[in-house]
């Protein structure tokens, strides 16, 4: 997980792309923190058993950019090779209840999985919002497509999303984003 790169860069150190590993170890954080603001009762950890697993498939798939159109394309029929894969390493009772998570973040069916899944999507936000937009800016992200992109966080927290939004209003104005195709 060390080796798979993603696209945001770390606060402290934004001349390096964060890893896979750091970001599953802060989301598992942040479910720690911020599950009081989940809109329905979550089991905190199931939750964050959901975010330490849910990029294993990037060892095979590899991480695709949220923002990259053309990578998302197949990213579902990739990850869900790598899924059978991966998960398929384990203990057949290891693998089938690390599978069963991974199936259900992936499908958010149940009030864990958005939290979950709302977490996955804001940490990145919060890692943009204190670059000024690093990466964003790196990739011609605009403020339309970050929220068009993020609005599943309000399928779990209306503050959390709330927050988002604001956060966002925020690097517009300060000219760190810009609004999109007006």
């Amino acid at each position: 997980m060390k080796t798979i790169l993603r696209q945001n860069v770390p606060i402290t150190e934004p001349h390096r792309q964060e890893n896979d590993a750091e970001h599953s170890w802060h989301l598992a954080m942040m479910a720690l923190l911020l599950a009081e603001h989940a809109d329905e009762a979550v089991d905190v950890a199931r939750v964050v058993k959901m975010l330490l697993i849910h990029d294993l498939v990037e060892i095979d798939a590899g991480d695709t950019f949220i923002y990259d159109v053309a990578a998302n394309q197949d990213k579902e029929e990739r990850e869900q090779r790598a899924a059978d894969r991966v998960f398929g390493l384990l203990p057949e009772d290891q693998g089938r209840e690390l599978r069963g998570l991974w199936d259900e973040f992936e499908a958010r069916t149940t009030s864990d999985a958005r939290f979950a899944h709302a977490i996955d999507r804001f940490q990145p936000v919060l890692l943009n919002v204190a670059t000024q937009g690093l990466r964003w800016k790196v990739h011609g992200v605009t403020a339309d497509r970050v929220l068009a992109r993020n609005r599943v966080v309000g399928d779990a927290s209306e503050r959390l999303w709330s927050h988002l939004q604001d956060l966002i209003a925020d690097m517009v104005e300060q000219g760190h984003l810009p609004p999109g195709p007006q």
